[in-house]
């Protein structure tokens, strides 16, 4: 058996799991991003098992029918929506999920937010450069923050929110009065989400409704003193309109760890949008993360191959 790791970009998943449960498998890490079919074809063609790691590395049919070995296909996490599920079970690919872990994504929401509002990265470049305190920082206390999604994610930056000592609102399209506040959030209508609070941050799910629901309109409607946070998908915000209201400083700053196109290319216009944080798709990436990741992949591996397959994802999976 031949085992493709992808996008291993950290040269870390041999060292997160037992593969030797595998033996006598072949288990070859791939360190860089192929973006290419092509190129991925041509480097993947005679692996039976493919690691995907979440959504780096799309398999569309395309993809998957130009791997004619490909048997199984491991993502981490339950749900993979750049996977086509249904070609891959035509292909007779089987696809198996991963658990993972629930409290990394809301660490590096407030992470960002907290780098944007006291300017943690102007700072710190300052006084790396010789020089001293020049910004003054946006403090959180008695502030709205505004949620976007208010999912499993959602509900714990809310309570974080709340420690804070912050106003929470939340928005969603079914989210109902009592479900917001039993996560400690009022429900409150998108336009007045949009124009009332502080901090609003994304924690919706991508989907072809949800593509372009933070666009022009609704970033026009914050203050030019708010700040907006997306570590959910690039494209539920609208790329351009976004970089529009940064550089005519229609709002403060933003905080992103998504992006329509993974990796962001060399010379990409958010890499010099003012007032914004970046972070290349921390979300997920945390040493307790990639230890179940890994250890569970090793373990879906092992399980199809004594025929008794684990966490199978099929067309029908939410």
């Amino acid at each position: 058996m031949r085992i493709a790791i992808l996008d291993d970009y950290q040269r870390i998943a041999l060292q997160s799991a037992d593969w030797t449960r595998l033996d006598p498998a072949e288990v070859v890490p791939f360190h860089g991003h192929m973006a290419d079919t092509g190129d991925l074809v041509a480097e993947l063609r005679s692996f039976d098992v493919i690691v995907a790691m979440r959504e780096r590395t799309p398999f569309t049919a395309e993809r998957i029918r130009l791997l004619p070995n490909l048997q199984l296909l491991v993502t981490t996490g339950m749900r993979n929506a750049s996977i086509d599920l249904a070609a891959a079970a035509a292909a007779g690919v089987t696809v198996c999920g991963t658990r993972g872990t629930g409290g990394a994504t809301p660490e590096l929401t407030w992470a960002l937010i907290l780098a944007l509002v006291r300017h943690v990265p102007e700072e710190d470049r300052r006084i790396r450069e010789g020089g001293w305190q020049r910004t003054i920082g946006f403090g959180l206390g008695g502030r709205t923050l505004g949620i976007v999604g208010l999912g499993n994610i959602g509900r714990q930056v809310a309570a974080i929110g709340r420690a804070f000592g912050m106003e929470v609102l939340a928005w969603s399209q079914h989210l109902s009065h009592a479900a917001a506040a039993e996560a400690g959030a009022t429900a409150v209508a998108r336009d007045d989400l949009f124009e009332t609070s502080d901090v609003i941050t994304v924690h919706y799910k991508l989907s072809e409704r949800s593509v372009g629901l933070v666009g022009a309109r609704e970033l026009g409607l914050m203050k030019p003193t708010a700040f907006i946070v997306n570590t959910s998908r690039g494209p539920i915000v609208d790329q351009d309109a976004l970089l529009a209201a940064l550089r005519s400083g229609a709002i403060a700053g933003a905080g992103l760890d998504v992006y329509d196109e993974e990796p962001l290319p060399g010379g990409h216009p958010l890499r010099a949008a003012p007032r914004t944080v970046v972070t290349p798709h921390l979300g997920y990436v945390t040493d307790d993360g990639y230890r179940t990741f890994y250890g569970d992949a090793v373990e879906d591996i092992a399980a199809f191959a004594a025929g008794r397959p684990l966490r199978v994802l099929g067309p029908n999976s939410s």
